[in-house]
């Protein structure tokens, strides 16, 4: 993710707390910043009231509690959870939406700033294998198999940052840039020379890189570091293999990719992840730009990522 709360705020910037992260809008016309803002936070209550796991009256639980039956869903959801499928589906499942009940067993099934420091051992439980190929939507109903629990986070973040970018340059009529954490979209011009200027950091003492991302284009950056807790005496953090149900081995601690969409570049980052040394193979034959951070703290730039360091 990007160290946002640390970048100047000016008259052409809102930024706030959201999602245990920051959320930050720049636009290419100071007057239209109030507008842009109000677009964004829209589009993010949206999405958070679809499918946050952590608000009981989210619409998501509705249809976890109506399992085994078609349970009619708003379109935000249905949109969020067909993005999540056909993530699903282009990664060979890498990136799975049904991974709610293994986070939950390893402990984050709140908010991650209430876990508590030490949550005991990890949970065993014996689950029925399930994925997303077991979930179905018909029109604007969704089925889910008894016991499946969703986790959208994978890419409903960087939706709604592909989404508020494209409303805020369509309503507003501005350039501007949404970033939400770790997911960055960009939509309409861009600042005075045609392209935007991104800090891509995962936390203070970690390699930085100052990354010209042209207007129109997205970045998204997944990590192993941001979203820790302890069960026991391990580490564990929020990017889940669902082969194992386990958090990913932490080949790298992050990778960020530049792509068309910030979805496609978190499906993207999130895979390599998942992939480990695999990944490296994954984006480069994808051409896409990317940026990996190693276990060690090295750095491995392909793809004529667009970066100096700083």
């Amino acid at each position: 993710m990007t160290l946002l709360e640390t970048l100047p705020v000016d008259d052409r910037t809102a930024q706030w707390s959201l999602w245990s992260t920051t959320a930050r809008v720049v636009v290419t016309d100071p007057g239209r910043l109030e507008a842009a803002e109000a677009v964004v936070r829209e589009v993010c209550d949206d999405v958070e009231r679809a499918c946050s796991r952590f608000r009981p009256d989210a619409e998501i639980h509705a249809v976890e509690r109506g399992a085994g039956r078609f349970v009619a869903v708003g379109s935000t959801l249905s949109a969020l959870l067909r993005t999540a499928l056909d993530a699903a589906r282009r990664t060979d499942g890498d990136v799975d939406p049904t991974v709610g009940g293994s986070l939950a067993d390893l402990g984050y099934d709140r908010d991650i700033r209430l876990i508590p420091t030490d949550a005991g051992p990890v949970k065993v439980v014996v689950r029925h294998r399930v994925s997303w190929r077991d979930v179905e939507i018909v029109d604007g109903a969704v089925r889910l198999p008894p016991g499946v629990e969703l986790d959208l986070g994978a890419t409903a973040k960087a939706w709604a940052a592909d989404r508020a970018a494209e409303r805020v340059a369509r309503e507003a009529g501005v350039g501007v840039l949404v970033a939400l954490g770790g997911d960055i979209a960009t939509a309409g011009p861009a600042l005075d020379d045609g392209d935007w200027q991104v800090l891509v950091q995962d936390g203070p003492g970690e390699p930085a890189d100052t990354v010209t991302l042209p207007a129109g284009t997205a970045l998204a950056t997944s990590s192993t570091q941001s979203r820790q807790w302890h069960r026991g005496r391990r580490i564990l953090h929020h990017i889940v293999d669902p082969a194992t149900g386990m958090p990913a081995a932490p080949v790298f601690r992050t990778v960020s990719v530049a792509a068309s969409s910030c979805v496609e570049a978190n499906t993207l980052s999130t895979t390599a992840l998942v992939r480990g040394l695999r990944g490296i193979g994954l984006l480069a034959s994808s051409g896409l730009p990317a940026r990996f951070v190693s276990a060690g703290g090295e750095v491995v730039r392909i793809n004529r990522w667009p970066s100096h360091n700083v």
